[in-house]
């Protein structure tokens, strides 16, 4: 324990430094230096959150740091040690119970959580010590140990890979246990390591690592390493993301490597990655913390009136101390003020049981149990990815039925993310169908009609740029066989836009054959191999929206080929190049399509020398390396020539216009936040429904703002202009912008992410402060918004500009990919998409489905169920107690204020405990007052539910008013029946505790029957829980009044059930009282259901005469014209 909190400690302060050294294999790296053997942390995974020792006081301080459990607390020991009219048994075994019941759950959790941790710990790897393999356990491995791992193992830390058996020192990865990739991903070793496949080499291998300290990011790491050979002299090499492998990940199609540990136990990037994000709350929380203050002010209110009136009782000699009850001299010298705080207190303990301790269990119980649900839902499993709906925090169930904002990705969620190659474009021609002959098919738009075909030359330099610039690797089990092989070639990559690119070029007669030591090699279109030397790769990101090549060719020539969006390729090529191309860019945006401008550049010896010169130099340092190859890149991708463009297709997901209309129809506002081009997005967004051809488009992007000399000025004359036009479309005095949009003309948004950044810009500047505020009415009514060319912290930023709005609306975000993990952590609820860009959304989000088309069911059939489940759960928790405790007040003005308990101390123990929780727990999870098929198919009963309605203050006002309604039935009925002289035949009179258990009988079966009518949706569960739990009464009241207990002073229930059930008179006043409670809730039932048979019927009869009075049809998908389509082969 000791050992460990030392490490702890050290590598605490380690990690104050900017970057670890890692000896190799623990060695100096020369037999005269000193070595210090540095202190990291061991490779001990720690998942579990409590020790053996910790357990105890651990859980019990996070348990009473809940407000509910606190105060039942002090109420506990006020009965401790106070004289108070109840048993400290009353509130300490409720309290008890929730608190073992949840400490059990949550031991349980966490010795799974240590029995996964030991195998991971206990599980056997093999470290080279001294020239040989020894077997250690993985917790013992320590930072520079050089680690042995054979294929299908996975990797008991994060190494950086040395050597492996292939040649080129290569080996495969599969990380589907860390981002749910499950395609092989390559891994490379340094150039100057991967000779040292053998025990003997890798042990003489003298090295040091300089690497930046551990942290959270998968894909990113940044280090160098210094090789010694013999002499002092080290030969440095950088390090980055792809010589890392990571914990977690399986090595595949590789028989061994040697690595050497660079971040053990809790500083893998796995460990820190599994850390707790931070903790969502849902507007549901948020009521119970209101209710319990009500609550809270209810029980206040009760003490102190009780208080005062049972001291303005006694101001009377003959009741302060009556002739049978006189005072000790001890009490009668009591400091009255001291008399009147613990009179307080004794009211307070009294009507404690007012706040309902076991609902935090249940609703706890609920949400984990609720949420099975969902995993469960058979329409959730995708066949495809043979997967189905996966929760991660059941805590956010209810929200789902409260969304009001969805702001939805565009590619891979809208979309496939499937991509077929369409076109392309070279020198203004337009390429479209498949060759049949080398010289290929061209046509032309515009006026370079007079033009057959692009130059010979420049089709075979686009067509290699397409087979040289990009990061697609060949799937094969054996090295590739020259041309023979081409057609079984399988291709591999993280972006489907580039394997998309490769096959295009396949079509036309160049294919790609893989990479092979250093070597790219292709197949022309004479069916000659060609060889190009892959020099360096200026990999994509999101700020350049490029990436590139530099190649040098079998004839010594240096190539940079480019391709990226044409934002980010047109204003670093030729001016003169652009027109021709623009034309297809833009045609081809407005169908729908994907677009990438391709361009290359000639560069001489000498200007290589200098740019491998800063490649390597950025590439090595450890200090804001991204930054620097930033800088470097665009150095470098600058006067360019243009080629050419291409297009691909990427087809709209199944259903998805269908779910998008059906969130409409339910009152949710969608918006899509893409990357995109506008005209693509735009095309998209009519496609999958978000606009309709009725929709007038409001348009804010550069191309409407540069119209004028200053931008600022042009901006808000537009602001100004669109919240005009939608302040007199939609007057203040509109009852509800939901059921307008039916009403009146619907309005889209379409904003850009430059737009965007100087509206938030502005909104700091004193002078333009309203930009943000009209932009934000402007959005507010206007039924769907795109915005497009949206860098991912701007996804963020829209996100909290609308959580933000007055109101505090629930926002949602759905996406597959890295760029929406920052929206999706943004928003209230976050939906991951198990997509084709990895499992980066679905990791980081709080529910993930295969599909965009279950976020229909998602929401309108299981967030709705939910959050009226949750809902009734909560009302109905705080309408039982006020039922159960309003008697008790009452009786206090029957009883000289004495704080005579009415109840026995058993029933106010069992009452939450046993009577009256397993029914309530039963329909929060099978409730289903409609049932999924209507919930799905009429989108607009997910109103009715929106705004947290159930517990907004009507509804919380019914239920405390039908709860003081029963309460007062319970007592004054009973009361009144006492009023009898004798309720036996033998002329015997009941006592109090009589009076109490019949009060307490009409209450559990009237409060259990309440459930029972609210039940719509009946299952055996149901009955069991509902009639077992009144017979369980029965049959607990007859037991304990059936039996002399040795431990009880006071006898006082012996044979009191039995007795009173044997007067006819107590029969039917506990079947009139309940029928009497009952009655205004089966009269509201009855009117309910009178008003909704004549609304079906007037609903059918209005569905048959307006048949046609839907939304307008759309257009078709992705806006082909005819014209695009008589030139299709």
């Amino acid at each position: 324990m000791f050992r460990r909190s030392f490490q702890r400690f050290c590598a605490g302060e380690e990690k104050r430094v900017g970057t670890r050294t890692v000896f190799l294999g623990s060695h100096p790296t020369s037999e005269t230096e000193t070595y210090i053997e540095p202190k990291f942390c061991d490779n001990r995974i720690v998942s579990s959150k409590y020790t053996l020792w910790n357990f105890l006081p651990k859980n019990l301080f996070e348990q009473f740091r809940r407000i509910a459990n606190f105060y039942f607390l002090i109420i506990f020991l006020v009965q401790v040690t106070v004289d108070t009219p109840t048993s400290p048994v009353t509130s300490g075994l409720p309290l008890f119970f929730v608190i073992t019941v949840t400490a059990i759950k949550q031991g349980y959790e966490d010795w799974l959580r240590h029995r996964a941790d030991n195998e991971v710990n206990k599980s056997t790897v093999y470290v080279i010590e001294n020239t040989k393999r020894v077997e250690k356990e993985s917790e013992k491995i320590k930072v520079g140990d050089i680690v042995e791992v054979k294929a299908d193992e996975t990797f008991p830390c994060d190494l950086i890979l040395l050597s492996s058996c292939m040649s080129d020192g290569i080996c495969y990865v599969t990380t589907a246990s860390l981002d749910g990739e499950s395609n092989c991903k390559t891994h490379y070793a340094v150039r100057d390591t991967t000779i040292e496949c053998s025990i003997e080499s890798i042990h003489t291998l003298r090295a040091t690592i300089e690497c930046e300290q551990p942290q959270p990011d998968l894909y990113k790491f940044v280090g160098r390493i210094n090789i010694y050979n013999n002499s002092l002299e080290a030969v440095a090499r950088s390090l980055g993301p792809e010589n890392l492998l990571l914990k977690g990940a399986t090595l595949k199609n590789t028989k061994k490597i040697y690595g050497v540990a660079v971040y053990t136990g809790m500083e893998t990037k796995m460990a820190l990655n599994y850390q707790g994000k931070s903790q969502k709350r849902s507007a549901v929380e948020k009521s119970i913390n209101a209710f319990l203050i009500v609550y809270l002010l209810i029980l206040l209110t009760k003490a102190t009136v009780c208080t005062a009136l049972k001291h303005l009782w006694q101001s009377n000699p003959q009741n302060d101390e009556p002739w049978y009850n006189e005072k000790t001299q001890k009490e009668r010298d009591t400091w009255k003020v001291l008399k009147i705080f613990t009179d307080f207190l004794s009211f307070m303990v009294l009507f404690n049981f007012i706040i309902p301790v076991s609902m935090y269990v249940t609703v706890e119980m609920q949400k984990f149990l609720g949420s099975f649900f969902i995993s469960w839902d058979k329409d959730f499993y995708d066949e495809e990815i043979n997967e189905g709906a996966l929760v991660n925090t059941s805590d956010l169930n209810e929200e789902l039925g409260q969304v009001d904002y969805v702001f939805t990705d565009k590619t891979g969620t809208l979309t496939e993310n499937s991509m077929e190659f369409i076109e392309c474009s070279i020198d203004g021609h337009k390429y479209k169908g498949i060759t049949q002959e080398t010289d290929g098919l061209s046509e032309t738009d515009g006026p370079l009609t007079y033009f057959d075909k692009a130059d010979k030359n420049r089709e075979e330099l686009f067509l290699r740029a397409l087979c040289l610039c990009h990061t697609v690797e060949i799937k094969t089990n054996d090295a590739v066989d020259a041309a023979t092989k081409s057609a079984d070639l399988t291709y591999v990559c993280s972006s489907p836009d580039e394997i998309a690119l490769v096959k295009g070029a396949q079509k036309y007669g160049f294919t790609f054959l893989g990479l092979q030591n250093g070597q790219m090699r292709l197949e022309n279109q004479r069916k000659e191999i060609e060889e190009y030397e892959l020099l360096h790769t200026l990999n994509f990101d999101a700020v350049r929206r490029r990436m590139s090549v530099i190649v040098k060719t079998p004839t010594g020539d240096i190539l940079l080929f480019c391709k990226g969006a044409d934002s980010a390729v047109f204003p670093r090529v030729q001016k003169d190049e652009i027109a021709s191309t623009k034309v297809h860019v833009d045609q081809n945006a407005v169908d729908g399509y994907r677009t990438l401008c391709i361009a290359f550049k000639e560069i001489t010896p000498d200007e290589y020398e200098r740019i491998d010169r800063q490649l390597i130099e950025a590439k090595m340092a450890l200090q804001d390396r991204e930054e620097k190859m930033g800088r470097v890149f665009d150095d470098i991708e600058t006067n360019m020539n243009l080629i050419g463009a291409t297009a691909v297709e990427d087809k709209l997901q199944d259903q998805a216009a269908e779910t998008i209309e059906a969130l409409h129809a339910a009152g949710l506002k969608v918006w899509v936040l893409t990357g995109d081009k506008m005209e693509t997005a735009k095309s998209t967004c009519y496609a999958c429904r978000l606009f309709q051809t009725s929709t007038e488009l409001l348009e804010l992007t550069t191309r409407t703002i540069e119209e004028s000399e200053r931008k600022e000025d042009r901006l808000h004359a537009l602001l100004s202009e669109y919240r005009k036009k939608l302040l007199h479309e939609f007057p203040k005095s509109s009852r509800s912008l939901k059921k307008a949009w039916t009403e009146h003309q619907e309005y889209g948004l379409i904003i850009d992410g430059s737009t965007l950044s100087l509206i938030l810009n502005s909104a700091q500047d004193t002078s333009c402060n309203n930009y943000k505020s009209i932009f934000l009415q402007i959005c507010m009514k206007c039924t769907a918004v795109l915005c497009c060319r949206m860098a991912p912290l701007q996804k963020a930023q829209i996100v909290r500009m609308v959580k933000n709005l007055k109101g505090s609306p629930i926002t949602l975000s759905i996406g597959d990919g890295a760029n929406d993990v920052s929206m999706i952590l943004e928003s209230h609820v976050g939906i991951g998409i198990k997509g084709k860009e990895g499992r980066q959304a679905a990791r980081n989000s709080d529910y993930s489905v295969p599909k965009f088309k279950h976020l229909k069911k998602l929401l309108l059939a299981h967030g709705h169920l939910y959050y009226m489940r949750i809902a009734h759960l909560v009302q109905y928790f705080f309408y039982k107690n006020l039922c159960f405790i309003l008697p008790q007040f009452l009786y206090q003005f029957f009883c000289g204020f004495s704080q005579q308990p009415l109840y026995d101390a058993a029933y106010l123990t069992m009452y939450n405990i046993c009577f009256t929780s397993l029914p309530i727990l039963a329909y929060s999870l099978l409730e289903q007052h409609i049932n999924i098929d209507s919930l799905t198919s009429d989108p607009r009963l997910y109103m009715k539910i929106s705004g947290n309605a159930m517990l907004q203050l009507g509804p919380f006002l019914y239920w405390t008013f039908l709860a003081a309604f029963e309460g007062t039935v319970f007592f004054f009925g009973t009361y009144f029946l006492f009023q009898t002289s004798s309720l036996e035949e033998n002329a015997k009179v009941f006592g109090n505790w009589t009076f109490g258990t019949i009060v307490f009988t009409v209450l559990v079966f009237t409060v259990t029957l309440k459930l029972a009518l609210d039940t719509h949706y009946w299952t055996w569960i149901n009955h069991f829980v509902i009639w077992g739990s009144l017979a369980f009464y029965v049959f607990f009241s007859f037991f304990w009044g059936g039996i002399i207990w040795p431990f009880l002073k006071q006898q006082r229930m012996y044979f009191v059930f039995a007795h009173m059930l044997s007067s006819v008179s107590t029969w039917l006043a506990i079947v009139l009282l309940i029928f009497i409670s009952l009655f205004p809730e089966i009269l509201l039932i009855v009117l309910r259901n009178v008003n909704h048979k004549s609304a079906r019927r007037n609903l059918s009869c209005k569905k048959a005469s307006d048949s046609l009075s839907t939304r307008p049809s759309v257009r078709p998908l992705l806006l082909r014209t005819f014209s695009d389509e008589s030139n299709i082969l």
